[in-house]
């Protein structure tokens, strides 16, 4: 799954070594979170990737990690068809995407968590990141 997210004109690749995603706070402020954990990192006190389906947070996979639900902030997020074509999608300003803020030995990562792609995008991914309406909105 390939994946980039663009929150206020910032475009955020997940290969990007260090990349960082804005994660809402209660008083609608953001701070920034490392995204998920690269093959390559010296570290392996998280899962590799940075994405989590539902239903493997929901079977409890992700237990070890302590998940809690956080919501990321972003405009629009991009995924790559099956011939690498991007294809950008925009957010309607009341929605943000379903994280996953995992922690271990007090350093925390946050995953997007992901379900089935909706029919109508289906064509592009069998993975979607999970899209959330905001409640003050």
């Amino acid at each position: 799954m390939y994946g980039e997210i663009e929150y206020q004109g910032e475009k955020i690749y997940f290969p990007q070594p260090g990349a960082r995603l804005p994660v809402r706070l209660r008083d609608g402020g953001v701070t920034w979170v490392t995204w998920g954990r690269r093959k390559d990192e010296a570290t392996g006190k998280f899962p590799n990737g940075g994405w989590a389906r539902l239903n493997s947070i929901k079977s409890g996979k992700w237990k070890p990690w302590h998940p809690r639900p956080v919501l990321i902030a972003a405009d629009q997020f991009m995924e790559k068809d099956h011939d690498n074509q991007s294809h950008w999608i925009e957010l309607d300003k009341r929605m943000v995407i379903q994280g996953l803020l995992a922690e271990r030995d007090k350093e925390t990562r946050v995953y997007v968590v992901t379900i089935n792609t909706p029919p109508e995008y289906a064509w592009i991914h069998d993975r979607w990141p999970r899209l959330v309406r905001l409640k003050d909105q």
